[in-house]
């Protein structure tokens, strides 16, 4: 399945954000932020449960750097794959367990608990149509699947706005992470299907 220009611009900004975000998270995990008191916060939240952290954001950055492999080469290598579904599957796991420390509390949790099941779930419909040997329902799911793991870059430029914000609207991290979570989660999630849907409706006319 070709991806569009357009597309394939917003994948690769996804995708280096999304890179960039883990990078700083792991910096953040031995020197915690000494200017901002609520990025402060924020790293100390996170250093509470480094171990978790570190299963949780190591195995995505995997996942994310062989999201190009999969979607964007042609012939799509095999190994790959299969990889890229146990990464998947770690990801996921964690990120159940990473929302009992919800910064945004029952808001985010929420977002995380919906959007996640939604990419194991689209996961799991690849692995299955993988295993049935049907190529075009699988790259579907997989696309999926990587749109809404991207979503977590996404959040990020949308809490960029509020903590700019922060001044006048007064709102905490606590306030609006989950706010974030859901506007992003769902941007990547509905751009892609419509994408797909586009896809379909091509295929069906020619």
């Amino acid at each position: 399945m070709a991806a569009t220009p357009i597309l394939k611009v917003g994948f690769w900004a996804c995708t280096v954000v999304a890179v960039a975000v883990v990078l700083r998270r792991l910096v953040a995990l031995g020197h915690p932020s000494q200017i901002n008191p609520q990025l402060a916060a924020l790293d100390a939240a996170f250093a509470s449960h480094t171990a978790l952290t570190l299963a949780h954001i190591l195995p995505a950055m995997a996942f994310v750097l062989l999201t190009p492999v999969v979607l964007l080469r042609r012939p799509a290598a095999v190994w790959p794959q299969r990889l890229l579904f146990e990464l998947g599957a770690v990801v996921g796991v964690t990120a159940y367990a990473m929302s009992a420390y919800s910064v945004g509390g029952w808001v985010e949790r929420s977002a995380v608990l919906f959007f996640n099941s939604l990419f194991l779930f689209s996961l799991g419909r690849a692995y299955w149509y993988m295993r049935r040997g049907e190529s075009l329902q699988k790259m579907r799911w997989i696309w999926r699947a990587v749109g809404i793991l991207l979503g977590i870059a996404t959040t990020r430029p949308i809490m960029g706005i509020f903590f700019a914000t922060s001044r006048l609207t007064h709102l905490e991290p606590s306030q609006f992470f989950g706010i974030a979570f859901w506007i992003g989660f769902s941007v990547n999630t509905i751009i892609i299907e419509l994408w797909l849907r586009s896809r379909e409706r091509e295929t069906a006319i020619s």
